[in-house]
């Protein structure tokens, strides 16, 4: 099927139950076995089925298979926020005393986790620059355990040279994974381009709305292959004493995504609620033409902003003077770049006064929602960095990001223009 079509019906058959034509919501906690021994089974993993909602649920098992198909991965489990989604996936691969690689152009919450909170877990953080990722390689050595990077890179809208991530990766044999959080699903798959593993805050683009909180992580097909025999990896071909002895490497099941459930999810609790993953499941069916609309508005308003006096630079690869717009073009859907875009006033107070005169625009600390958002990513967002960091991330502070809507493009246009003055 194509992404349209699987959009509105991975996952779910409606000729069983009472056929409803829309998802049902399984609010529920547990479920009642029809036996003891079908119970054993289900734990023994001799039998599949729901067996408590925070490893598994009807209608979240829905939102997985069908997102995993459209990102075209293999399979995928949802978590209850982005960063669950990222903190699971770092913690299914490292352990004390291992090292991970991230980009210098991440959201300022991954920059926290890595640097500061997984520190004290004894796992440490190495930053490449990942528009080239010239000095990538070097930072490998055998006790790093992944690379991660932004596909579109919040809030410099900056796209990384993927297929060089990728190549460097496979030739030391390290997972990559790639949040893909602002392409969305829509306009770019990773795993297309050869990476391992793929995120997302379903928060964003996927809900659409600002209604649910979610996550998801995406595994691509034979990952096994990379994990099997890999002494990086060393814990899913040994026998987890945590669940029966059990092998990853030789489940025969998608072993990346299988062990985030039976033991990170398990026991951190980091899963969604039914009633946002069955949100979740209606966002994804219009995702595809949203984030056409969400697009075409942020190009319009990327160059209005670039003639405009008072504006320093406009970050948005959809442009044909962007740094990244090559990358665009070769990488995302039609060259579409998704709705966020930052801009640099001509100065600190110009930023201020902007923030607070806008009439349509929000303040809001999200992005990919229907309703247009401006954020000063400086003093919210990444406001933990120090000023060192934010210089080193590209974060000024005069620098304004806009998550762009779904509104008219001539009124937002029009709301900041006068915001300017």
């Amino acid at each position: 099927m194509k992404k349209d079509t699987i959009a509105l019906h991975e996952g779910y058959d409606k000729t069983q139950g009472f056929g409803t034509m829309s998802v049902p919501i399984y609010q529920t906690t547990a479920y009642v076995f029809k036996s003891g021994e079908y119970a054993a089974d289900l734990f023994a993993l001799k039998d599949f089925g729901p067996i408590y909602t925070r490893l598994n649920n009807p209608t979240t098992e829905v939102f997985e298979k069908r997102f995993a198909a459209y990102e075209g991965g293999v399979a995928a489990i949802a978590t209850s926020s982005g960063m669950a989604a990222i903190f699971s996936s770092i913690i299914n691969v490292a352990e004390a005393g291992d090292n991970i690689i991230i980009s210098d152009k991440l959201y300022g919450g991954t920059v926290t986790l890595c640097t500061h909170t997984l520190k004290r877990f004894g796992i440490s953080a190495k930053v490449f620059s990942s528009d080239e990722a010239d000095n990538l390689e070097e930072l490998i050595d055998e006790k790093t355990k992944l690379i991660l990077f932004e596909s579109l890179s919040n809030p410099q809208i900056s796209i990384p040279n993927i297929e060089k991530i990728v190549q460097i990766a496979k030739k030391h044999n390290v997972l990559t994974i790639c949040d893909n959080t602002v392409a969305s699903a829509a306009l770019f798959n990773p795993i297309k381009w050869g990476v391992d593993v793929v995120v997302h805050s379903t928060s964003k683009y996927t809900t659409g709305q600002g209604t649910a909180l979610g996550g998801i992580i995406v595994e691509r097909e034979n990952l096994n292959e990379l994990l099997t025999d890999n002494p990086r990896y060393y814990h899913f071909n040994e026998p987890d004493e945590s669940y029966h002895g059990l092998i990853y490497t030789k489940t025969g099941l998608p072993p990346f995504t299988l062990r985030v459930r039976l033991a990170i999810i398990r026991d951190t609790g980091a899963a969604p609620s039914p009633f946002n993953s069955w949100l979740l499941v209606q966002g994804l069916e219009t995702l595809g033409i949203r984030m056409e609309k969400h697009s075409k508005n942020a190009l319009k308003v990327a160059q209005f902003l670039k003639t405009h006096p008072k504006v320093k630079k406009v970050s948005y690869p959809g442009l044909e003077d962007d740094e990244g717009y090559n990358k665009a073009q070769k990488y995302f859907k039609d060259g579409l770049c998704s709705g966020l875009l930052s801009f640099e006033a001509e100065d600190y107070e110009t930023a201020k006064k902007v923030l607070n005169s806008t009439k349509i625009f929000s303040i809001v600390v999200n992005i990919g929602d229907s309703k247009s958002i401006i954020t000063h990513p400086a003093s919210t967002t990444h406001q933990q960095l120090s000023p060192k960091e934010l210089e080193d991330a590209g974060i000024s502070p005069a620098l304004i990001r806009l998550s762009i809507g779904l509104e008219d493009s001539e009124d937002l246009i029009k709301d900041l223009e006068q915001a300017l003055g």
